[in-house]
């Protein structure tokens, strides 16, 4: 009897002990906290726009993020958001005299 009790708590122990390890590992990696589900078919106004993110999974889209912290998805592939990019990064860029 004693020797069951023994087995039981081993294999709870042994359990609990891979749980812990599983999700302690899983939490570590970096993932993405916002993610595009859908995209808005509105061109935005480039002005407002601080930042943006590049998103190929589950769909390809950036995500921009606006001066109010605003996060707005559109599609990667249009010709106004190329232009956003490259002002963001411009404006990014250490000016150089």
């Amino acid at each position: 009897m004693k020797l069951h009790t023994a087995a039981i708590l081993l294999l709870f122990w042994l359990g609990i002990f891979t749980v812990h390890t599983v999700k302690g590992s899983a939490s570590s990696q970096s993932m993405r906290r916002y993610s595009c589900a859908t995209l808005s078919p509105r061109q935005l106004n480039i002005r407002n726009l601080i930042s943006y993110e590049k998103q190929q999974v589950p769909i390809e889209a950036i995500m921009f993020i606006t001066a109010k912290g605003i996060r707005i998805c559109v599609g990667a592939n249009q010709s106004w958001v190329q232009t956003a990019i490259r002002r963001i990064d411009e404006r990014r860029a250490p000016k150089q005299k």
